[in-house]
C-alpha cells in the first residue's frame, strides 16, 4: 500500500510528510522545494488487542502507546503541482507519473487562503482555497486522459480491425493506474458507452477518465493551517460546498511540534490525542512554552486534535477500507523471539482466513487446514471474511 500526498506548492504538504515520518526534508514557502518525491514510513493507528489478553505487546516494527497500536504504511510527498501540470507545468508530468503507485492520496490544501494558485505567499483569506479542490481534481483527470489518449488512434484500429474486447483493451490501457477489467465493464455501463470508441468524443474520454482516477486514486483532503485566523470559517465554507467529499482540518505545524517535543521527551503525546502533558517544565523555554501553550488552546481544544493522524487513518481504513489484523495462538501470543503480539498487518477489505495465511508466508497459505479466531477461540474455514482487530491462527498440515 502506497499513500500518496499531493497538492499545489507551499501549502504545507513537506510538512505534512516530515509531521507523519519524523524523516529530514527541507522545508520552505517557496514553490518547489520538494522536486525529487520523498518516501518515509507514516503510522496508523489501530486500538491494540493486548488489553484483552492482559498483557503488553512487544511489536516487531511500529510500535504502542497508550495502548494504541501504530502500524507502518508507506508515504510518498511528491513536488507540488500547478495548473497546467498533466501539460507538463513544473516539470508536472514527471510528478504526477511518481502517483502512479499510490493506492490513495491526501490531498493539502491552505485552507486559510495564504498562498496563491502558484504557492506563493499571499495575505490570509485573500485566496479562495476551493479553486485548489477543483485545479487538483482536473489535473488529475487531465493526466488520466493523457495515459487513456496515447496511441488512441491505433488503439480504436485495433478493436476494429482485430474486433478486440474493448473492456480487455482498456484495461491493458490503464493497468498502470490499477484499473481493472471488472472495473472498466461497471464504468462503460454505468456511462452507458457505446461498443464502439471511434464514437467516443473527447468529453467521453473525459468522463471515463474521472471515474477511473475516482476509483483507482480515491482522496481524502487535508485542510492544513486551520490554527491561521479565517482559516476555520473557511473550512466551514468548503464542507457545505464540497459535501460529497472527506476534508478534515488539520495542522501540520503544530502536530510536528508535538511530535518533536515528544521525540525530546519534553511532553508525553499519543498522535491523535486531544492533549498532552508535559514532563519536565524546567527544561522548556518560553518560546517552546508559548508555542505549546498555543497548540493546545487554538488547536487541540478546538478541533480534538492536530488532524494529522485521523487524514491519514481515514484514508487507509475508511477511503481504502483495510482491516488491522494481529496473528497470534491460542496456547501463545509469543513468537519465537518472544515477542508478545509482535505483529499487526494490514489487508484489504473483505480479506478471508486463506488471505490471510498467504499473506504471512505462501507456504501456510498452501498447506492452510483451518484458523482459528483466538478471541473466541472458534474455528474458522478459509473462506471467513475477516474483520478489524481480529487475532488469527492459522493450521497447517504441516
Amino acid at each position: 500500500m502506497l499513500v500518496g500526498i499531493v497538492g499545489k506548492p507551499s501549502t504545507g504538504k513537506s510538512t505534512f510528510f516530515k509531521a507523519t515520518t519524523l524523516a529530514e526534508v527541507e522545508i520552505a514557502n517557496y514553490p518547489f522545494t520538494t522536486i525529487k518525491p520523498n518516501h518515509g514510513a507514516g503510522h496508523v493507528k489501530v486500538k491494540c488487542v493486548e488489553s484483552e489478553f492482559s498483557v503488553k505487546c512487544n511489536p516487531r516494527v511500529g510500535y504502542c502507546l497508550n495502548g494504541s497500536r501504530f502500524v507502518p504504511v508507506e508515504l510518498l510527498d511528491v513536488a507540488g503541482l500547478v495548473e497546467g501540470a498533466h501539460e507538463g507545468a513544473g516539470l508536472g508530468n514527471q510528478f504526477l507519473d511518481d502517483l502512479n503507485q499510490a493506492d490513495v492520496l491526501i490531498h493539502v490544501i491552505d485552507v486559510a487562503g495564504s498562498t496563491n494558485a502558484k504557492g506563493e505567499p499571499v495575505e490570509p483569506g485573500s485566496y479562495d482555497p476551493a479553486n485548489d479542490i477543483r485545479f487538483l481534481e482536473k489535473e488529475l483527470d487531465m493526466w488520466y486522459m493523457r495515459i487513456l489518449k496515447k496511441g488512441w488512434e491505433k488503439f480504436v484500429r485495433q478493436t476494429v480491425q482485430e474486433q478486440t474486447q474493448i473492456d480487455k483493451a482498456l484495461n491493458k490501457q490503464l493497468s498502470g493506474l490499477g484499473v481493472t477489467e471488472e472495473m472498466v465493464k461497471e464504468v462503460r455501463k454505468n456511462l452507458a458507452l457505446s461498443d464502439k470508441p471511434a464514437e467516443w468524443d473527447d468529453s467521453t474520454l473525459l468522463k471515463l477518465s474521472t471515474e477511473f482516477r475516482k476509483r483507482t486514486k480515491p482522496m481524502i483532503i487535508a485542510c492544513n493551517k486551520i490554527d491561521v485566523p479565517c482559516a476555520a470559517d473557511n473550512f466551514a465554507r468548503l464542507e457545505n460546498e464540497f459535501p460529497e467529499r472527506m476534508l478534515i482540518a488539520c495542522s501540520a505545524e503544530s502536530e510536528l511540534a508535538l511530535r518533536e517535543a515528544a521525540k525530546h521527551k519534553l511532553i508525553d503525546y499519543v498522535p491523535g490525542e486531544n492533549d498532552f502533558s508535559v514532563l519536565e517544565e524546567n527544561r522548556l523555554n518560553d518560546k517552546q512554552k508559548k508555542a505549546l501553550s498555543f497548540i493546545k488552546e487554538n488547536v487541540l481544544k478546538k478541533f480534538g486534535s492536530t488532524g494529522i493522524q485521523e487524514v491519514l487513518d481515514k484514508a487507509v481504513f475508511e477511503l481504502l477500507g483495510y482491516v488491522a489484523i494481529f496473528p497470534g495462538g491460542v496456547g501463545k501470543l509469543q513468537d519465537k523471539d518472544g515477542r508478545t503480539l509482535p505483529d499487526c498487518m494490514l489487508l484489504p477489505r473483505n480479506s478471508t482466513a486463506l488471505d490471510f495465511a498467504f499473506r504471512l508466508h505462501t507456504d501456510i497459505g498452501k498447506n492452510f487446514v483451518k484458523a482459528i479466531d483466538v478471541k473466541s477461540r472458534k474455528p474458522i474455514g478459509k473462506e471467513h471474511i475477516l474483520n478489524s482487530r481480529d487475532v488469527i491462527e492459522i493450521i497447517t498440515s504441516k
